[in-house]
């Protein structure tokens, strides 16, 4: 059992922020290897996703692909994820035709009724953090993905 919690960071330009704890108990190899790579923080832009219902995604920047996503294992693993959970998701290049590039995915998921549910089908996915703080907030900066688009997003560790 882990002594003290690991939490990070999840904040939207110009806010809200959330706050979310590792899950380091159910999903050790996952957390372990996301907080490495959080060791600075990481800001994309994030988009909604299509299939999944109340999701946004952020794609893992180059920089922060400090791990062989291969090596993880299926961990806390779901396809029905509760408001709040964070997941992730990698997907190899070609495994869908006409991605020649890999899918390194951090899935926040804000609402209820959210699937992890794509173009190929359900995919299990290991869920790593969850949102311990601040996500009425963050979920209805995450509703306006669907209408605004593109937003841009900071992830980084609580120290």
């Amino acid at each position: 059992m882990s002594t003290s919690p690991k939490r990070i960071y999840l904040e939207f330009e110009g806010g809200p922020r959330a706050e979310a704890t590792l899950l380091v108990d159910e999903a050790p190899r996952t957390a372990t290897a996301i907080w490495e790579a959080l060791k600075e923080p990481v800001t994309e832009s994030v988009m909604h996703a299509m299939y999944a219902g109340p999701e946004i995604m952020f794609g893992l920047p180059p920089q922060a692909q400090t791990f062989d996503p291969a090596a993880l294992p299926a961990e806390n693993q779901q396809v029905i994820p509760a408001p709040g959970d964070l997941i992730w998701f990698f997907q190899p290049k070609e495994l869908m035709g006409g991605l020649d590039f890999e899918l390194w995915e951090l899935g926040i998921f804000y609402g209820r009724g959210g699937r992890v549910f794509g173009p190929l089908g359900f995919s299990p996915c290991t869920i790593w953090a969850s949102i311990t703080s601040g996500l009425a907030e963050f979920a209805a900066a995450c509703q306006e993905t669907r209408t605004i688009g593109l937003k841009t997003l900071t992830i980084g560790r609580i120290e």
